[in-house]
């Protein structure tokens, strides 16, 4: 938010407008037509010749109800209505069985036009009366467009005023929006100064906060606390390197300081116990997974686009957020460009940066790089679970947990399982050797395999595949392959 002399000056600036506030409260009516063309929106008692004509118009139309009672009563026809469109004007209507009456006095009633269901008429009186409403009416929004226009032309000579109050009472609003977001979420006042650290303390992602505040999400039933953690990048640690398992935080924490950076460039309050940063002349991000398929762009050249723009313009006041770099190809190559990625960054950009990626062979640079520094998302493991701690933490991960969130996401047992044995296999051989050995072992069986890891036949360990592959479908009657589907369940235990 702005400083206090800046709120200061920001309410010095909204000014004084009692006579035009004075004047458009008298002028205006309390409830205010759409469009200015439609009336009545000055104020009864503002325009002495106006009222004049709005009681004429009005008067007529009290005038109209009493010649309707009156030709009902003269002609016998209770139903008798007094109408009016905009092609016919005022004109009297009766149903088609009562045409004969209002014909029959044609010394009053002329008549207009008949339909299949009724006559209509006009009178002399009638006629006269309409006309004086028609010109009582248009004399009224005539005088109402004229004091339409002296009032915006008094307000529009009066605009310089009136656009520095709004300039004010915007400051005012930002200003006290920001103090009370301040107050309800603990968001703290960051000092920006000409230096290059950035140090965040307790820091927080502003909207997941509110989200885990307001439940959690669909379904939820209480709110989730948010888990601050701090990031201090700066001479000797200004590039980090995150590495952790999916699903840990990795991204959030990435986003949540870029958007701290934002908000204190932008005067407002961040959401952090503490903040000092030194002022980011550029903000870069290359997060996510999008293609441009339409410009024959696949996503990982879409990654490859943005992370070049990265590395050709990042200078030294920049801040840059990277997650996963080289993803969307071969491992050793994705590992090659995210490897000499960090190199660059360290050497050329010299910039400050939080680079996140699943590629562990990349803490080993921070023995040759002076400013990176090895972070890692902290998780336990309880019961053979990983359990996300979502803190931020020196150090370096030892593992990704891929497979316990593909078990989170619902992939099919027998999926995860082999996964686990590929990847048991894959970690404690040559990669060549492994992929080879791993190619002639058919996962196709592996499904039906007893999870002790025997290789007898799937007839000899699975008595319900056994029965099924010896009954003779061509031969069974309905009623012996109903009884085999129950022979069936009960040898697979069902």
């Amino acid at each position: 938010a702005p400083p206090p002399d800046g709120v200061a000056a920001a309410a010095s600036r909204l000014g004084a407008h009692d006579v035009l506030i004075e004047r458009l409260t008298r002028a205006l009516a309390p409830d205010l037509p759409p469009q200015a063309r439609d009336g009545g929106f000055i104020a009864e008692g503002y325009a002495v010749a106006l009222d004049e004509q709005r009681a004429l118009r009005d008067e007529s139309r009290r005038l109209i109800g009493a010649l309707q009672s009156e030709y009902a009563a003269r002609a016998g026809v209770s139903s008798l209505k007094i109408k009016h469109n905009n092609v016919l004007g005022y004109f009297i209507e009766v149903g088609a069985g009562h045409g004969d009456k209002l014909l029959a006095d044609a010394a009053l009633f002329i008549h207009r036009q008949t339909m299949a269901g009724a006559v209509r008429f006009s009178t002399v009186a009638l006629a006269e009366l309409a006309d004086k409403i028609a010109r009582a009416a248009d004399r009224a929004l005539a005088l109402e467009l004229e004091l339409f226009d002296d009032l915006v032309g008094e307000a529009a000579a009066r605009a310089d005023d009136i656009a520095a109050t709004a300039d004010a009472l915007a400051a005012l609003d930002v200003a006290a929006a920001g103090a009370a977001l301040a107050v309800e979420r603990d968001y703290c006042r960051p000092e920006v100064d000409d230096g290059t650290d950035f140090r965040v303390e307790g820091g927080r992602h502003p909207v997941v906060e509110a989200a885990g505040a307001a439940g959690g999400g669909a379904g939820a039933a209480e709110s989730i606390d948010f888990v601050a953690n701090d990031c201090a990048l700066s001479p000797g640690a200004r590039l980090w390197l995150l590495t952790g398992p999916n699903m840990a935080g990795k991204s959030t924490f990435l986003r949540q300081n870029a958007l701290i950076a934002v908000l204190a460039q932008a005067g407002c309050w961040v959401p952090a116990r503490a903040c000092s940063l030194g002022a980011v002349d550029r903000l870069f991000s290359r997060v996510g997974a999008a293609d441009d398929l339409a410009r024959g762009r696949s996503t990982f050249m879409v990654e490859m686009v943005e992370t070049a723009a990265i590395l050709n313009r990042a200078g030294p006041r920049a801040l840059v957020i990277l997650d996963e770099i080289g993803r969307g190809t071969a491992t050793f190559d994705g590992l090659s460009i995210a490897w000499a990625t960090i190199e660059h960054l360290h050497a050329v950009n010299r910039c400050r940066a939080l680079f996140a990626t699943h590629y562990h062979e990349l803490t080993g640079l921070a023995a040759t790089l002076d400013d990176l520094a090895c972070h890692t998302m902290r998780v336990r493991e309880w019961k053979g679970e990983a359990v996300f701690l979502y803190e931020v933490a020196p150090g370096t991960a030892d593992r990704s947990y891929g497979i316990h969130v593909a078990r989170l996401a619902g992939l099919p047992p027998a999926v995860v399982e082999r996964a686990e044995t590929v990847l048991k296999t894959l970690e404690s051989e040559e990669g060549g050797a492994a992929s080879s050995r791993l190619s002639d072992d058919l996962p196709l069986f592996s499904a039906v395999r007893p999870k002790g890891g025997g290789t007898a036949p799937p007839e000899a360990t699975d008595p319900a595949l056994a029965a099924l592959r010896a009954a003779d479908a061509d031969a069974l009657s309905p009623r012996e392959a109903l009884e085999l589907v129950y022979r069936l369940k009960t040898l697979a235990g069902e």
